[in-house]
């Protein structure tokens, strides 16, 4: 896990965080129904690139993508192609962008069209347990403190989350340890210590817990086919409280 204890390191870690949250922001508006993945994608890159940027995701372990997309029933790690989003989709953007050797990684949800009631409370319900998890992002807590309110808000309302996929520890690497889990218990894990940087991102589907690999090696989908949202920010463990890195704000 990366420890930032010099101002170039978090300037870096800022400025690559402000390429993704500018990205995504671009994304949200730019997704039309009719759109392929392909195309979601191009957006992504040409805006990333566009901010003397590169994407981590781009040749990551084979990746061939600069997003990850996921649509409905895939939870993460989509891969961009010929598909097309349609009215009713739920489109998950996984972003990530490097700058001055360091990483930024953020996610969101988007309706296309009009969301069903039940698409809302979904998407509602894991954006305010990402924002739950940061909440607990605090020097002196501890990971679990992270995931058992991540949990609690999933769970509270008639959801599950995603056990066998996690956040993360980023810096200098795109996924460093220690994992950061969406569930547990307060006060187990690893200490937080100010200067800390870690990637929480919920995945909350609205059916089982289980997921399915599917034969491309990177999709990941609920086991009974049940919808999934996730939303993820990179954070800063600080002396005053988390630092959202991937926010256009900055605010916890």
């Amino acid at each position: 896990m990366i420890e930032l204890k010099n101002a170039e390191a978090m300037a870096s870690m800022r400025r690559a965080g402000r390429v993704v949250a500018e990205t995504l922001a671009i994304l949200r508006d730019a997704v039309r129904a009719g759109m392929t993945t392909a195309e979601v994608d191009a957006i992504g890159e040409r805006e990333i690139r566009a901010r003397d940027a590169l994407p981590s995701f781009k040749g990551y372990r084979g990746f061939t993508g600069t997003l990850c997309t996921s649509i409905n029933h895939e939870i993460v790690h989509g891969i961009p192609g010929a598909a097309a989003v349609r009215e009713g989709d739920l489109l998950k953007i996984d972003c990530g962008a490097i700058v001055g050797g360091y990483h930024g990684d953020a996610a969101i949800t988007v309706a296309i069209g009009e969301p069903t009631p039940e698409q809302l409370k979904l998407i509602e319900t894991t954006e305010r347990a990402l924002w739950a998890g940061i909440a607990e992002a605090r020097a002196g807590n501890r990971a679990g403190d992270i995931g058992a309110a991540v949990q609690t808000i999933a769970e509270g309302a008639g959801f599950s989350v995603v056990r066998e996929y996690s956040g993360h520890g980023i810096g200098r690497a795109l996924h460093e340890d220690p994992p950061i889990y969406n569930w547990g218990k307060p006060k187990r894990g690893i200490p937080l210590r100010p200067g800390m940087v870690i990637a929480i991102e919920p995945m909350v589907n609205a059916g089982t817990h289980e997921t399915r690999l599917l034969a491309d090696g990177w999709t990941v989908v609920t086991a009974d086919g049940s919808l999934s949202a996730h939303f993820e920010h990179t954070v800063a463990i600080t002396p005053g409280g988390p630092e959202v890195l991937t926010a256009l704000d900055g605010a916890a």
